[in-house]
């Protein structure tokens, strides 16, 4: 077993986010297709000392229980049965309430580099569950593929790479403000429609990103999430208008916000719209260009 270990903590992006109602439980019924983005924040593991000593190249994120990456850990170490100490650094690159899913992967990815840290004490199928109770999206990050997933976010079923999305490139952009998920979801309430969506869209989307036509599959990208997050933040509309009217294939908010990616058919593409953004709309925003695939 190694005394330590380094691994990437990547992000996500939704390609779909279709929510379909309340359930009793006051989660919300959703289908999303979630697609990985290789920008990544680092996690080191190490053994050793007392219980879990967590540190953060980010001093705004707390390094007790109300990180993830520290309840991640608790959680592992007690289904393990493990009374070792662990010290977790975690090198923070993806912004924070952006909508990527940087919290739910270092969780993730948590579980996975402590498993293997402590020689594999649990098997792979009991990671899901751990990940479920931890919050909707860490499932995903288990796995590296694109993935449809249904219930809350947490039932996650694995796709092969989009044919459409080769060669094709994401083109992220956070305005420097976040979005919390609670406030989305709480003001989806005003917007019914959005709130009750027609269940099917994911798998209609996933079968056009199969055939490999990235036009037709670009015209079914949806987030219900847009519609609070649209009202309040007219920026990001401006965001999507100049994307669509300088090439971009297709143009989303992922999750709950704030970040808006589009995607761009090659590299030299992507970063021409990347200086045309800038140009317009200045250099402030935090902006990554990441292949799709």
């Amino acid at each position: 077993m190694p005394a330590s270990l380094e691994k990437d903590s990547p992000c996500k992006v939704n390609l779909l986010l279709n929510i379909l109602g309340k359930r009793p439980d006051g989660f919300h019924e959703l289908e999303t297709v979630m697609h990985p983005v290789q920008f990544c924040d680092q996690l080191v593991f190490s053994r050793g000392g007392q219980g879990i000593q967590l540190t953060c190249s980010d001093p705004s994120l707390p390094t007790d229980a109300r990180n993830l990456v520290h309840r991640a850990a608790s959680s592992f170490l007690q289904a393990a049965g493990l009374t070792e100490g662990v010290r977790i650094h975690l090198e923070k690159k993806i912004p924070l309430a952006a909508g990527l899913g940087g919290g739910s992967g270092n969780a993730a990815t948590t579980l996975l580099g402590l498993n293997e840290l402590f020689g594999a004490p649990l098997k792979a199928e009991q990671l899901p569950s751990l990940a479920a109770a931890l919050g909707s999206d860490i499932p995903f990050f288990l796995q590296t593929k694109p993935a449809l997933a249904i219930g809350r976010g947490e039932k996650i079923i694995a796709c092969e790479p989009f044919p459409a999305l080769q060669g094709a490139f994401f083109f992220l952009i956070h305005p420097g403000f976040g979005i919390s998920t609670a406030w989305a979801y709480q003001n989806l309430a005003r917007f019914p429609v959005a709130l009750n969506g027609q269940p099917g869209r994911a798998q209609k989307l996933i079968k056009l990103l199969e055939t490999g036509d990235l036009a037709a599959a670009s015209k079914e990208f949806y987030n219900s999430l847009e519609a609070p997050a649209l009202e309040k933040y007219p920026l990001l509309v401006l965001f999507q208008e100049f994307l669509r009217a300088n090439g971009a294939a297709a143009t989303l908010m992922s999750g709950s916000g704030s970040t808006t990616f589009a995607i761009l058919p090659n590299r030299a593409s992507a970063e021409n719209l990347v200086e045309k953004f800038k140009q317009k709309f200045g250099a402030a925003c935090w902006t990554a260009v990441v292949p799709a695939q």
